[in-house]
């Protein structure tokens, strides 16, 4: 994972009001499971500053940075793009291919709020599907990510962390610096 080129998390769209919880929890995911950052559309900007707060206190790297125009900084991708979709490939058939792009290619994966334009799967290199029902795409960044990672993003060490979760059987420990 860590000699492999950066991993960065599109969220394509934002809706205020009715999107304030999910694209944090797209950055926040992105983050834990071992994107290197997220980029978020303007209208969602005001959630850079939740997960940015995060980063600071539990540590990196990790960056965010936002966009006036999402599918110009898709068009503009130099390496593979994986839109995330129940419309796509199924996840178990095309991780492997993926993972071998991403030996020595950044990826850009992309994640939707509203509905997504047809531009976005034909700019896509991969529309992969994390089965093929409706669901969050919180869940299938998670289940991406992991599957790109193989599981290594678990074990992370986190760099300039003030706060650290102690795990433990029973009960809530985060330890302080």
């Amino acid at each position: 994972m860590q000699d492999t080129p950066p991993v960065a998390v599109l969220r394509l769209g934002h809706r205020p009001g009715r999107d304030e919880r999910m694209t944090t929890h797209v950055g926040l995911t992105a983050r834990a499971l071992g994107a290197d950052r997220v980029v978020l559309a303007k209208a969602g900007a005001s959630r850079s500053g939740t997960i940015e707060d995060i980063t600071d206190r539990f540590g990196g790297p990790f960056a965010v940075e936002t966009t006036d125009s999402p599918i110009g900084y898709l068009n503009d991708w130099d390496g593979p793009i994986v839109h995330l979709t129940m419309y796509g490939l199924p996840v178990q058939e095309v991780e492997d291919e993926i993972r071998d792009a991403h030996e020595t290619e950044p990826i850009l994966v992309v994640v939707g709020a509203e509905k997504v334009p047809w531009d976005v799967y034909e700019e896509a290199d991969y529309n992969v599907g994390v089965t093929n029902q409706p669901h969050s795409e919180v869940a299938s960044l998670a289940v991406f990510l992991d599957r790109l990672f193989e599981g290594e993003e678990l074990d992370r060490e986190w760099k300039d962390a003030d706060r650290h979760v102690v795990p433990q059987e029973a009960g809530k420990r985060v330890d302080e610096e």
